[in-house]
């Protein structure tokens, strides 16, 4: 096919899919969001991925040198 016939192609669905989307945000109730519930304890620390990857790194290597696999 033709570029242009490709491009063309494209935005035209992409020109409907925009059209339904916005009739159907255009019909949708419009819902209030609840309150935010009010928090007595402060929030737990986020888990840090990479914080726990960097310990198991350094466990395996001082592993590995108390195995004597270095020379």
């Amino acid at each position: 096919m033709d570029k242009k016939k490709i491009t063309a192609a494209l935005a035209a669905v992409a020109m409907v899919m925009k059209t339904q989307e916005e009739a159907l945000l255009s019909s949708a109730p419009v819902i209030p969001e609840p309150e935010a519930p009010i928090l007595t304890q402060p929030a737990a620390r986020p888990f840090n991925v990479w914080g726990v990857s960097g310990r198991q790194t350094h466990m395996q290597a001082n592993a590995m040198m108390q195995l004597r696999m270095f020379k």
